[in-house]
């Protein structure tokens, strides 16, 4: 170990002997030195619209940056910004922030996963969260950490359903209110983001979880601290779960135009959250925009394949009626894309807007919502103290919701995601 060697002085002659230097320097006419500016790490973004994320939009505005928080954002005249600071001009430039992505799919070797939630970074999601496939040692591992270039990875862990041979073996399958329990329990330790569980017979395929099941593992849930989302397909099923107890939809009723009493009984749970995953409008549509991400041959395809699909326009529309009058009539509504894909927040976004849905209202769902929903607390909107997560658009979204895929940077954890790097590794420079 090195130690730092001090000249030994009495204590007392120590001051004296500065006190006399002082003296001589002053004596000696010598001028005072400069002041130095005291050094800072901070990085000011300057001029540009902020979309906070909560509703509230600053036409002018700066966000004061050091390390990995937001230290101060406000109106650009508002904010000071400290001697020494970097400065980054942002006049022009849209920031909102980092989107929440609280329903994906993600691929399952480690490699695999990371680069997930690398091309989930791309786009600008800051976080998302696994319904169904994040089970296993490595997933718990990705959760506690902190990857360069991707979004920050969360679980459910194992969900829960009625037993569907055949399928898919990764949820716990149950029978009886003792193994509902018991699913949840098995959770309880790894401190999971939220239960799943789905409430579906597959298109009649099997016995789906039964209202008493259901009910016992939101009673558990909730008697443990946890707090439940489902897979949802018809109306009858979300009024049982809503009635049961249920925190939030993991999508949006499928089978049929919703009624009035479903509205009512939303109304009597105003902490629900719906997550509405719409499906494909079933229109073709321009994929020019994924240029970067995609080689050119596999967007070719893509592209041919992108038609118009009449029962998936129809499908479509009944989950669009559904979600304009839910978010109407007061429901809360986060965001989630039921997929892997890096660029799936701005096709869903831009379908939530076709919808129905206001721009302004779709920004604050796939943020701010998204955030309080999975009881993040220091993402979601732009405010002091938070984590810097933000995404700077060349243009306006609340303009043109698809203004969301001009993405000029997309900032994490108060540093900026290569987003050249990732797109020379995917397609090539």
């Amino acid at each position: 170990m090195h130690r730092l060697l001090i000249p030994s002085h009495p204590t007392i002659a120590a001051p004296a002997l500065l006190l006399s230097t002082l003296v001589l320097v002053s004596a000696c006419g010598a001028p005072p030195s400069e002041p130095v500016a005291p050094s800072t790490d901070a990085i000011a973004y300057e001029g540009a619209r902020l979309i906070i994320g909560d509703g509230q939009v600053i036409e002018n505005g700066t966000l004061l940056v050091e390390q990995d928080r937001l230290v101060a954002v406000g109106a650009s005249d508002a904010v000071e910004v400290p001697a020494g600071a970097a400065r980054v001009d942002l006049s022009g430039r849209t920031v909102m922030p980092a989107i929440i992505d609280t329903h994906v799919h993600l691929r399952e070797t480690r490699d695999e996963r990371v680069e997930d939630l690398q091309r989930k970074a791309y786009y600008g999601v800051g976080v998302v969260l696994s319904l169904g496939r994040g089970v296993s040692e490595m997933a718990f591992q990705l959760r506690d950490e902190i990857l360069p270039n991707a979004a920050r990875y969360r679980t459910v862990g194992r969900g829960i359903t009625a037993p569907e041979p055949g399928r898919t073996e990764v949820p716990s399958w149950i029978t009886t209110e003792e193994e509902a329990r018991a699913a949840v329990q098995a959770l309880v330790p790894q401190n999971v983001d939220m239960v799943k569980i789905w409430v579906d017979d597959r298109g009649g395929q099997f016995d789906k979880l039964s209202p008493e099941l259901y009910s016992a593992v939101i009673d558990e849930a909730h008697q443990n601290g946890l707090r439940v989302t489902a897979h949802v397909y018809t109306l009858e099923d979300a009024k049982g779960l809503l009635r049961a107890g249920l925190d939030a939809f993991a999508h949006g009723i499928r089978d049929m135009d919703v009624d009035d009493e479903v509205v009512e009984l939303f109304k009597e749970r105003p902490g629900v959250v719906l997550v509405p995953n719409l499906p494909g409008t079933g229109v073709a549509a321009d994929l020019s925009w994924l240029n970067g991400t995609i080689p050119s041959d596999q967007l070719e395809q893509m592209q041919e394949r992108s038609v118009d699909r009449p029962a998936a326009q129809e499908a479509f529309g009944i989950q669009a009626r559904n979600l304009a009058r839910l978010s109407a009539e007061g429901v809360t509504i986060a965001f989630g894309t039921d997929g892997g894909a890096g660029w799936s927040p701005h096709a869903e976004m831009e379908d939530m807007v076709l919808a129905g849905m206001s721009t302004a209202d779709v920004l604050v769902a796939a943020t701010g919502n998204s955030a309080e929903m999975l009881a993040l607390d220091d993402l979601g909107t732009l405010a002091t103290g938070k984590s810097a997560d933000f995404v700077v658009l060349e243009a306006n979204p609340l303009d043109d919701i698809t203004n969301t895929r001009r993405i000029s940077d997309v900032y994490l954890r108060g540093e900026a995601v290569d987003r050249a790097g990732l797109s020379a590794t995917w397609v090539g420079p």
